[in-house]
């Protein structure tokens, strides 16, 4: 999986760093996680909810990365708990985002400042264009250019009505993705453990973009998946970002707020 690879690129290049850190600060937001490491580095994620808790006692988890458990824990432990939660699944994004936030700044990734993926594609040449996840301004852009749109998404009224035409339900990824010259995917898939399958899907000569505050990780892995535009998030004002998070913020009130948009091109 491209979350574990990336997390063992980590530790072969900077192990000494990572034994001791730790989780010492997180919110976890309606739509976001903020998660604030030992070195005083931040990460973001996507929140993927436990929609289901236990009303049987006997059920009720009260063991590591649970509530009042999370502080404190090591970023070790975090990766090699044999548990599985979709709590522990947005921990894992946050931190990894985190701990690549300083790397991406001492990198020579070649790095566009305040820029945004769709803006760096050409939409003018009539091409079949995928989404996963429903983008709403993409959309937008990509269907006022006479391009051939798809929007895989699991829900359709994730869509706006003008826009319905262009839904897809997600189980047919495989058939959709193997035609588009172009993927845009939400770095949501990454927290969900779903990019992996999309990827495979995907033909070489494809350009394949992933995008949003979750996909924020050190590029190696994605770039070595074909992904060729990642785009990212900086965090800006790391002392409004866990207020903002704790108040349901989404993607965009960090934009307005505490973060940046970066792209990290694969040449």
């Amino acid at each position: 999986m491209i979350l574990n690879e990336t997390f063992e690129l980590l530790k072969t290049r900077f192990s000494g760093e990572l034994v001791d850190l730790k989780i010492m600060d997180v919110r976890m937001g309606v739509f976001m996680t903020a998660i604030r490491l030992s070195d005083n580095s931040y990460g973001i994620s996507s929140t993927l909810p436990d929609i289901l808790i236990p009303c049987d006692k006997d059920k009720r988890d009260l063991g590591d990365f649970t509530p009042n458990k999370i502080k404190g824990q090591s970023i070790i432990s975090l990766f090699e708990t044999t548990k599985q939660s979709k709590i522990i699944d947005t921990l894992r994004i946050a931190a990894l985002n985190a701990i690549s936030s300083k790397l991406l700044l001492a990198s020579d990734y070649r790095i566009i400042e305040n820029a945004d993926p769709i803006d760096l594609i050409d939409l003018n040449s009539r091409k079949t264009i995928t989404l996963v996840g429903a983008f709403q301004s993409y959309i937008k852009k990509i269907s006022e250019n006479g391009n051939k749109l798809y929007v895989l998404e699991l829900n359709e009224n994730a869509l706006r009505e003008e826009h319905k035409q262009f839904f897809v339900p997600a189980q047919y990824y495989e058939k959709v993705l193997q035609f588009a010259d172009i993927v845009i995917i939400t770095g949501l898939t990454l927290v969900n453990n779903t990019l992996d399958d999309l990827l495979a899907c995907i033909m070489p000569e494809t350009q394949i973009i992933v995008t949003g505050p979750s996909s924020s990780i050190i590029p190696d892995v994605l770039f070595a998946h074909n992904v060729k535009i990642i785009g990212a998030t900086r965090i800006t004002n790391p002392d409004l970002l866990f207020s903002i998070v704790g108040e349901a913020s989404a993607g965009f009130h960090l934009f307005q707020y505490c973060a940046q948009k970066i792209c990290i091109l694969n040449d």
